[in-house]
């Protein structure tokens, strides 16, 4: 698949130079297809009876494989999730915290994140946004390191392997700016989510979470689906594996949707998008202060020279798609594989009109 014909699956990218994958990624035209095709099954048939439930549960495991296929593990250990939200508070609700224990995170996480890390009854330890931080927060009482893979604010890629390895504390890795846009190395680490609306371009709300051992984490949500049987009185009994931990159920057609983004992505995905971000690095750095790392990943934020949200609604009226990070003075600009020079100058003219 060439990159023209790789492009061409996302019609949006005609009328915009869409840069905001770390939000939302764009829609290829064969998921919308897929998803119209199942709301015209669903209005026609109706979403009843054994064939139409057995459909249902296969492609809930070709979606489950398939996020497997994406992190390189085995699907026994990858959940079906709505969000990488999602995933973090099933972790940490199934870790079974309480005051005494400890959870060491960046100052540079997201409220999905966080908010889960807060709720656990766990003692928070805040760091800098960098390995060396992370592991000097360590100390007998910790129970858990949670960060990103890629921080949502700067677009720097942490050393999470080496953290893992040198702790030797269990890593609950959110990935909604890697999954998709990097190699993950998701089966090093003991949980990883994902949030496929984003560099996985499928639809939303859609998500997994990879569980490295699932015995160890208790079921404090369960779903229907968590289950082989059960009984009156409440009891069941657990499915094998990270299936036990699926967040519920999830539309038809988005099942659809999402395994029609999963087979959008080209072989070539990862270096591109890679090649595309330090070009609009290279490009930027021309005009403002660029505060992601090199190489790093395939966010790129910066400082703009004048109010960011003036800029972000300015590069909207013509066309360019950004985001602005509140509280922060930075935006976002977000380089996917179908990324190509003619956005990246668009965006760059739009910033050096701005001043």
């Amino acid at each position: 698949m060439t990159f023209e014909e790789a492009r061409a699956q996302f019609p949006v990218l005609e009328r915009y130079a869409y840069l905001n994958a770390g939000t939302n990624g764009p829609i290829a035209r064969a998921s919308a297809d897929a998803m119209i095709d199942q709301a015209r099954l669903d209005l026609e048939q109706g979403r009843s009876g054994s064939a139409w439930f057995e459909r249902v549960l296969e492609l809930r495991e070709e979606a489950r494989a398939g996020f497997a296929a994406l992190l390189d593990v085995d699907p026994l250990h990858v959940a079906l999730t709505d969000s990488t939200s999602r995933g973090c508070s099933i972790v940490l609700s199934g870790l079974g915290l309480g005051p005494d224990d400890e959870v060491v995170m960046t100052d540079q996480e997201h409220f999905g994140l966080t908010a889960a890390v807060h709720a656990s009854g766990a003692r928070v330890v805040l760091t800098d946004g960098d390995e060396d931080a992370l592991l000097a927060a360590v100390t007998p009482r910790t129970r858990l390191i949670a960060t990103s893979h890629v921080l949502w604010t700067t677009g720097r890629r942490l050393d999470l392997g080496r953290v893992r390895e040198e702790s030797s504390v269990p890593v609950l890795v959110d990935g909604a700016q890697s999954a998709g846009a990097i190699v993950t190395g998701a089966g090093a680490f003991d949980f990883y989510t994902v949030s496929a609306q984003k560099w996985l371009c499928g639809p939303e709300p859609t998500g997994a979470l990879f569980v490295l051992d699932p015995d160890r984490l208790r079921i404090a949500a369960p779903s229907y689906l968590s289950q082989t049987s059960y009984e009156q009185t409440g009891a069941f009994v657990a499915k094998d594996g990270a299936p036990r931990f699926d967040g519920g159920w999830t539309p038809t057609g988005m099942l659809r949707g999402l395994l029609a983004a999963l087979a959008a992505h080209p072989e070539w995905r990862y270096e591109r998008a890679a090649e595309q971000a330090a070009r609009c690095r290279e490009l930027l750095a021309e005009h403002v202060e660029v505060v992601t790392p090199a190489g790093h990943s395939t966010l790129v934020s910066f400082h703009p020279s004048g109010d960011p949200t003036e800029l972000v609604a300015a590069l909207e009226q013509e066309r360019v798609i950004v985001r602005e990070l509140p509280g922060r003075n930075l935006v976002r600009a977000s380089c996917g594989w179908w990324t190509s020079e003619d956005d990246l100058q668009r965006l760059v003219a739009g910033v050096s009109a701005a001043g």
